[in-house]
């Protein structure tokens, strides 16, 4: 059986049945006993007031209203329905109880009899097990509950329509829990099939549920990862075409060429040899922030120094003051010089025109880059940050691949800060780059 709902169910019956049987078992052994118990008790009382009758009632010879005044006489006394009949077994006399209830139709078993030494019989009208004085009638105080439950076949059948009633309401609760699984490996199917979008419904507060939201948080997580990846790889494939385009055409060219040009071939062969070295150093990173949950080293890093050493590359002013944070050194290094080198290309070059400047603002170390280039249309100023995007015209006069900003954005992320882009005053554009205080 493969089905889990009817798995739950089948056990829930199953164990539910169990219980029935051992509990009608156990009822039943315990009336049975009881029964017996006061069989013989009511036995006993029998044998008791037909030899306290037999020496107080008046002899067989007696006249018999003097033997009906004293049957009714004791009847009153014990409170119980009594009758006596000669030895011939003709009736001598009735108590009014006896009476009433020989009127009503009572069963006739209930009257029994008690053969006396002289041949007569004295009746005693039994409604219940274990008549007696203080009873009136009625069963013992311990039986009244056992008597309300029903005897054999009746007990056999109230234990089926409670097994009946519990098990259909037990399917309609089972089969919506497994309902829900259900759901969950269909969109569990679904998602491993390839459908990316796939999610899941999240009713309810239970533990279903909870997997429901873990399951659809880690499928945003992973379209995310694939969709990254396979940009990623779709532009990286594009943008080395044309390096390899380059180097193929210098390397059939050198063989050939005069002397003069050969050195002029050599060096496009190890420009284009560094770009795709840069190239391939940049999509294994960005892959390596992509896949990773934590940072590599968590240490504290001084950005002013940092700052300082980065600037020195491409001759810009460092402005700003001495600020700790927490995290990978070589990938903040790695941030500051993408910036860096990011302004020097498309910011007009060095000379005092590239600034850095490490400050506190709003409780976090702000990384502050600006250059007095055109500056960025403010509808690019979101996008340039995506990885391979290059603002119009740039990619055929600058160079580069796209992915600088990108890294900056993720490393950035990885500790827990941000990165924008903004208009500087005067011309040019500003970098912010904002990370927590360790």
């Amino acid at each position: 059986m493969r089905s889990l709902y009817l798995r739950i169910w089948l056990t829930v019956v199953a164990a539910l049945a169990l219980f029935a049987f051992a509990s009608g078992w156990m009822v039943q052994q315990h009336m049975d006993r009881e029964r017996v118990r006061n069989e013989g008790v009511a036995q006993e009382r029998l044998a008791a007031w037909a030899d306290l009758l037999e020496r107080t009632l008046p002899s067989a010879n007696a006249p018999r209203a003097e033997q009906s005044a004293a049957l009714r006489d004791w009847s009153q006394r014990l409170r119980l329905p009594l009758a006596l009949d000669d030895v011939q077994g003709k009736r001598i006399a009735t108590s009014d109880a006896f009476a009433r209830r020989e009127g009503d139709g009572g069963p006739p078993q209930r009257a029994a009899p008690i053969k006396l030494d002289d041949g007569r019989t004295l009746w005693v009208m039994r409604p219940g097990m274990g008549m007696g004085p203080r009873q009136q009638g009625g069963p013992p105080p311990g039986m009244l509950a056992w008597r309300m439950l029903p005897d054999g076949p009746g007990l056999a059948l109230l234990l089926l329509l409670v097994f009946i009633g519990v098990a259909a309401g037990a399917w309609p609760v089972v089969r919506r829990l497994t309902r829900r699984l259900e759901l969950l490996k269909q969109g569990v199917d679904a998602f491993g099939h390839g459908a990316l979008h796939q999610r899941v419904t999240e009713d309810g507060r239970d533990e279903v549920a909870a997997l429901a939201i873990s399951f659809n948080q880690a499928a945003t997580r992973i379209e995310a990862l694939l969709r990254s990846h396979q940009s990623l790889l779709a532009n990286a494939s594009h943008e080395l075409r044309s390096p390899l385009a380059r180097l193929k055409m210098a390397v059939q060219l050198i063989d050939d060429a005069p002397a003069a040009q050969r050195a002029t071939l050599q060096r496009e062969i190890a420009t284009n040899i560094a770009e795709l070295d840069a190239l391939v150093e940049e999509v294994l990173l960005a892959s390596r922030l992509d896949a990773a949950q934590t940072l590599d080293a968590n240490e504290h890093v001084e950005l002013f120094g940092l700052a300082a050493e980065e600037a020195a590359r491409v001759d810009a002013l460092v402005q700003g003051g001495e600020l700790t944070v927490r995290g990978d050194e070589r990938l903040l290094r790695r941030a500051m010089r993408n910036l860096l080198e990011n302004a020097r290309r498309y910011g007009g070059g060095g000379g005092g025109e590239i600034e850095i400047t490490v400050a506190r603002q709003a409780g976090q170390a702000q990384i502050s880059v600006s250059d007095r280039g055109t500056g960025v249309p403010e509808v690019f100023r979101e996008r340039i940050f995506e990885p391979f995007f290059r603002l119009p015209g740039h990619a055929e006069r600058e160079g580069g691949v796209g992915l600088g900003l990108a890294l900056v954005r993720q490393i950035a992320m990885r500790h827990g800060g941000a990165v924008r882009c903004l208009a500087r005053p005067g011309g040019g554009s500003t970098f912010v780059l904002s990370l927590p205080l360790a």
